[in-house]
């Protein structure tokens, strides 16, 4: 069997007058993540995790923020159109882990939709979803709520049938 295993990373920044999405799922807070889409820093790190686990570049290269095409689009879309290129070239997701880093507000009330959100649109198992989140203990530009990141992994396996 042949594998691959890609590395995401993502951060924005925190803002009043935005809806804050994690992993598909809007969540009540007073700020929200500032990007040309909707900002969604889970799956656009899980976008990367994919991309470059196949060297496809990285989701700035697909959906340049320079196109209006892609302005406040919402991220399970980009997430489904990466694992379509990822299905295209003939690999199969094995599973992603990820961890979120924020202060606030807390995430584990909304961890379970949103590997329910990321399995749907990987097609893989519900428990081959790791979500994780910590904080900096208040410290740098995340402990002081003006941004949030996350990091993802994925192991591919190339379909041989």
């Amino acid at each position: 069997m042949q594998f691959r295993t890609g590395i995401g990373i993502d951060f924005h920044q925190l803002v009043a007058g935005r809806d804050l999405i994690i992993g598909g799922v809007k969540i009540p807070h007073h700020l929200g993540a500032l990007g040309h889409s909707d900002a969604d820093v889970l799956l656009h790190a899980i976008c990367d995790a994919l991309l470059g686990a196949l060297a496809l570049g990285d989701i700035g290269q697909h959906f340049p923020d320079t196109d209006e095409n892609y302005k406040n689009v919402d991220s399970k879309i980009l997430l489904h159109k990466v694992a379509e290129l990822v299905w295209d070239r003939g690999w199969n997701i094995v599973n992603v882990d990820s961890s979120l880093c924020l202060e606030k507000p807390k995430i584990r009330p909304y961890i379970d939709h949103m590997q329910l959100i990321i399995s749907s649109i990987l097609k893989i198992k519900l428990d081959d979803v790791g979500i994780k989140a910590t904080t900096t203990e208040k410290m740098g530009f995340i402990g002081r709520q003006e941004g949030v990141a996350a990091m993802a992994t994925v192991l591919l396996v190339k379909n041989l049938a």
